[in-house]
């Protein structure tokens, strides 16, 4: 009875087996960045742990092949853009919005600040850069239509990702895709200060720039709502101690740590999402309509067909 009883007592006593994590591949945008200061927060501080995660951040080989490999189901989670995520849905592919990493517009239409171009009727008859077709063709569109001009009356010169290289060497007068939040600080430190005409400042409705999106047709929505929470543990984190959270982001590479990032870090922190899961329903079905006024989406889609919020229960 003895032998029985300490057999008992040794089995309730021991260690219980760690539970298993739910694995998911993150596919981000681009290169790692302060743009993702919560995902890389969220896996340092071991917020993902926490929630019983085990999360493989991708960088893509190329910046087109996150929504592509999400829909393919060869990655859970995606970072994204708003704008992009409207004409990939009309254009067929399985893809929802989640969550905000980013919630306001980081792009910008980016001039020299010495520069001739002082107000966007300046304009007229300028070369103005690009990287992608489509979304910031409708951008630029919107913005010079509040000084009556249309892309007709700008040359457009496909840039690719040399955007401030091609203000700075005089290739163009402007170039619409920069972020604010890098483009500024990058002409800055090499001496060529440059200024930025906002979209939403501009004829555009605000929107989200950077989103998570996933496939709703095999997303595990309970895994993606443990995933953003572990991020909103994160941004609150960040807001509450920004030095800290930088030091920690930049020894994570030492790529990461020099004074680009400091100050990119600096000017994104207010932008991070605190409610990562919310959805703002009017922001997206505003969007839409601006999209399908642009000529860029036939029909104006439900919001249900573009974002869900995995918050509301």
């Amino acid at each position: 009875m003895k032998t029985a009883i300490a057999f008992v007592l040794a089995c309730l006593l021991a260690p219980m087996p760690a539970a298993a994590q739910d694995r998911m591949t993150v596919m981000l945008d681009w290169f790692v960045n302060p743009d993702h200061g919560p995902i890389i927060l969220a896996e340092e501080l071991g917020y993902f742990d926490d929630a019983g995660l085990e999360i493989e951040i991708v960088p893509p080989a190329d910046p087109s092949d996150p929504p592509k490999m999400t829909a393919a189901g060869r990655a859970d989670l995606a970072v994204s853009y708003q704008p992009q995520l409207h004409l990939q849905v009309a254009e067929g592919l399985p893809l929802v919005r989640v969550g905000t990493l980013v919630a306001t517009p980081l792009n910008c239409l980016l001039v020299l600040e010495d520069g001739p171009i002082e107000t966007i009727a300046d304009l007229s008859g300028a070369k103005i850069g690009f990287s992608v077709a489509g979304v910031e063709e409708a951008l630029l569109s919107a913005m010079l239509a509040t000084a009556d001009l249309t892309l007709d009356d700008v040359e457009m010169v496909n840039v690719n990702w040399s955007l401030s290289p091609a203000v700075m060497s005089g290739q163009v007068d402007a170039v619409i895709g920069a972020f604010r939040n890098f483009e500024l600080n990058q002409m800055e430190i090499e001496g060529a200060a440059g200024r930025c005409f906002y979209p939403e400042e501009h004829g555009l409705p605000p929107y989200d720039e950077l989103i998570y999106i996933a496939n709703p047709q095999t997303m595990n929505a309970d895994a993606v709502r443990r995933f953003l929470a572990a991020t909103e543990r994160a941004v609150q984190y960040i807001v509450n101690h920004p030095d800290e959270s930088w030091q920690r982001f930049a020894a994570t590479s030492a790529e990461l740590d020099d004074e680009l990032n400091r100050r990119a870090w600096k000017d994104t922190l207010p932008r991070f999402a605190l409610r990562p899961a919310a959805l703002d329903t009017a922001r997206y079905a505003r969007f839409e309509t601006f999209l399908s006024e642009q000529g860029l989406v036939k029909s104006v889609r439900p919001v249900s067909d573009l974002a869900v919020d995995l918050g509301a229960r």
